[in-house]
């Protein structure tokens, strides 16, 4: 991998993020868990490159990012996406996500848990952490649509992250 700075990507974030999916792991090389997102953004904010990501507190994941601070979010070629959905259904607490096969594990220089296959890596430590807040949706179809039909499911947790890392496969 080679290490690009952020302003240099030239991909469709929204394409990137919606249709394509990234996974978002958090941990280190000795513990570790990432789960498929389709949610999230990238931009500017208080002066640093930012990526936005929405993480449920019941997901596993949400653990080590909780802990450590720190996420990596990693972009695939099409022919990833059967394991973008495992990785998206399964959860971590009883399923060894690393047994699917295709993916390798790859530590960045920062100590952050990536992949081998990913085309794009971005690392990022959080700035900023909070819960959605159902009051304050003023959208009431997207908070029926997207949380009245999992009882028990809390709303995302929303971390803004200082993009600090960016690495291509070539």
């Amino acid at each position: 991998m080679k290490e690009i700075n952020p302003i240099e990507i030239k991909d469709n974030f929204i394409k990137l993020i919606s249709s394509d999916w990234m996974l978002i792991a958090a941990g280190d090389e000795t513990k570790y868990n990432m789960m498929t997102a389709s949610w999230g953004g990238i931009g500017e904010l208080w002066g640093k490159h930012v990526a936005t990501a929405y993480v449920r507190p019941e997901r596993y994941t949400d653990q080590f990012i909780a802990a450590t601070h720190r996420f990596t979010l990693s972009f695939f070629t099409s022919d990833m996406k059967k394991m973008l959905g495992v990785m998206g259904k399964e959860s971590g607490r009883n399923f060894d996500k690393m047994k699917f096969e295709g993916l390798t594990a790859k530590t960045l220089p920062t100590g952050q848990v990536t992949f081998e296959e990913a085309r794009l890596v971005l690392d990022c430590k959080v700035l900023y952490v909070d819960e959605l807040q159902a009051d304050k949706f003023l959208d009431e179809e997207s908070l029926a649509k997207w949380y009245n039909d999992e009882p028990g499911g809390s709303l995302h947790n929303i971390y803004i992250a200082e993009i600090v890392g960016a690495w291509i496969n070539e």
